[in-house]
């Protein structure tokens, strides 16, 4: 069969799988829509964790971020992985003993303010609108090139499925499809990855083949590539172009901002008991450390292919998978000498380059470009289609519950049913799904770098205010909201400017301290804590009772009362 039979064929049965658990764990209650009636396994919440966070910027986009950037990609590896630590630490046991549904119920009972309910809420919506709109990307590439179909059919057709599970089921039903999408993807990553390494290292480990020897050269694989890449005028693979400040900024934009994704936290509140919500982190760590510690290994395998297959080659004699993505306007040749070669080349070069490769194709034409069978191409693409799915349902969820549970029962609406407030979950849902779609359509860039701006704003919104909303008995309202306020403020506008006011200032040298758009979360972070800490030392300080409740969110069960709040 042919790789798009192949991948009806396939896609076809994964969505048959997605739709008929969402149909077995519909929700029938608020509890089941907002936390899967508190119930979930850790080893399943881990799994449905895994693939709610790993997104289509972790399948799709991040192995082609690092195959063109070489060693400067490793912030996407160690800033989304090393989150998770902070996440497990931090966070999890505590707001899971907390026991409300959201992140804006958390920052409405902690800071006692209807108004720091709203900013939360805000911040959720905001946060998780520009996060599914790099998924809505991810969906409609991949429906574009496999089923031959516009970006922005694929788009309508992935929001209609995401309208189905996540409207139908809630958190219940997203939790059990998660599951089965975490298998789907995780499989269709390492299977084209386990036979690349065998043909260009010769070892079915993928890890072992990326620091292994070239099979067809005899050379290490990275000085291969880093050969390549001289030859061509790129600079070395293995150099890093970016500054250590950097550097440093967007790791630590990534993992604050994980650890303050809402969609993320809200998983915590899945699980039975405290102890299962440290739990689910160990086995989300697990499942996610599969993929990641093969993702370099598919960026290497991915770029040398690509350079060995395309560049210098006869347009004329290009294979067919080239010209399946010319048609979607991924990859594009323009023959400036008239020579009827593709020159694929770097600045340092002498002659121009012809070639323009979208970073977002690299591991979907991965299994093309080396010569893999057609099914193996038609699993890449569900795979990719379960990665950016699944998260894409967990913040619309978000969304869902912010507007359902935050703004009318806890705000506007306090006197409305369960009935009504599960009706008010499933339209908001719906709406949200159409939002996604149009930012899908028309998304300010590439996946993986859309969903680094994304947590750079939960970064500088909502890390601080739940760090300081755990830890400290003084954090208040006024401190909480205006952290808030500053630090998405400011990282948005930082981002606003950069990426659409100005796009052609977006370079090293006009950034802030060298600090690019993709980092500045990191400053965002540190303002908001600045601001919190410095309001609320000059406001009154909280009520008594909420200063117990937080030494009561930090001690264990069991382990006594808490101690005496001094006057």
């Amino acid at each position: 069969m042919s790789v798009q039979a192949w991948t009806f064929v396939i896609v076809g049965l994964t969505f048959a799988l997605y739709i008929g658990v969402a149909v077995w764990s519909r929700a029938g209650s608020t509890r089941d829509f907002y936390v899967a009636g508190g119930g979930v396994s850790p080893l399943a919440n881990g799994m449905a964790t895994a693939a709610d966070w790993m997104s289509a910027a972790s399948f799709i986009s991040m192995a082609g971020l690092v195959s063109f950037l070489g060693y400067d990609g490793s912030v996407y590896l160690m800033g989304w992985t090393g989150g998770y630590v902070l996440l497990a630490l931090l966070l999890a046991p505590y707001l899971r003993k907390f026991g409300k549904y959201t992140v804006p119920d958390f920052v409405g009972d902690r800071y006692y303010s209807q108004l720091a309910r709203v900013v939360a809420v805000v911040c959720a919506i905001f946060v998780s609108f520009t996060y599914v709109s790099g998924q809505m990307r991810g969906v409609g590439i991949v429906f574009s090139r496999f089923l031959e179909v516009p970006i922005t059919t694929g788009v309508i057709i992935g929001m209609g499925l995401v309208f189905f599970y996540a409207v139908l089921g809630g958190m219940k039903g997203i939790t059990y499809t998660q599951v089965a999408q975490y298998c789907v993807l995780i499989f269709a990553y390492l299977v084209p990855a386990i036979f690349i390494s065998m043909l260009v290292a010769g070892t079915v480990i993928p890890q072992l083949g990326f620091g292994g020897t070239d099979a067809a050269s005899g050379e290490f694989l990275l000085d291969r590539l880093n050969g390549l890449h001289d030859e061509l005028g790129f600079a070395p693979y293995t150099s890093g172009a970016k500054s250590r400040l950097d550097v440093f900024a967007i790791t630590a934009a990534l993992m604050v901002g994980t650890a303050g994704l809402p969609h993320v936290i809200i998983r915590f509140f899945t699980v039975p008991r405290v102890r299962d919500a440290r739990i689910s982190v160990g086995w989300a760590l697990v499942f996610i450390a599969i993929l990641y510690t093969t993702a370099p290994a598919v960026a290497v395998f991915a770029r040398t292919n690509l350079l060995a297959t395309v560049a210098e080659q006869p347009y004329a004699d290009v294979p067919e998978w080239f010209e399946k993505w010319e048609d979607t306007g991924l990859i594009a040749f323009d023959d400036v000498n008239g020579d009827g070669l593709i020159q694929y080349v770097g600045p340092a070069a002498s002659t121009p380059n012809e070639l323009t490769v979208d970073r977002d194709i690299m591991v979907l034409a991965n299994p093309e470009i080396a010569g893999l069978p057609a099914w193996v191409v038609g699993l890449v693409a569900a795979g990719g289609l379960a990665a950016a799915l699944s998260t894409a349902a967990g913040l619309l969820l978000v969304v869902s519950s912010a507007v359902s549970h935050d703004l009318l029962k806890r705000g506007l609406m306090p006197e409305i049913t369960e009935k009504g407030e599960l009706l008010a979950a499933r339209v908001s849902a719906a709406v949200a799904v159409v939002v996604a779609g149009y930012l899908g359509i028309d998304p300010p860039g590439f996946v993986a770098e859309v969903v680094a701006f994304a947590f750079g704003l939960a970064a500088s919104s909502f890390f601080p205010v739940l760090i300081l909303g755990i830890f400290s008995r003084r954090m208040n309202r006024e401190g909480a909201v205006a952290g808030m306020v500053v630090g998405i403020v400011f990282t948005a506008a930082y981002i606003v400017y950069f990426k659409f006011v100005n796009p052609a200032a977006d370079t090293a040298e006009n950034w802030w301290w060298g600090i690019s758009p993709e980092g500045i979360g990191t400053v965002g972070m540190a303002l908001n804590f600045a601001v919190s800490l410095t309001v609320s030392r000059f406001t009154p300080a909280p009520p008594e009772a909420v200063q117990r409740m937080v030494e009561e969110i930090r001690i264990p069960r069991g382990a006594g009362p808490p101690r005496e709040i001094q006057a």
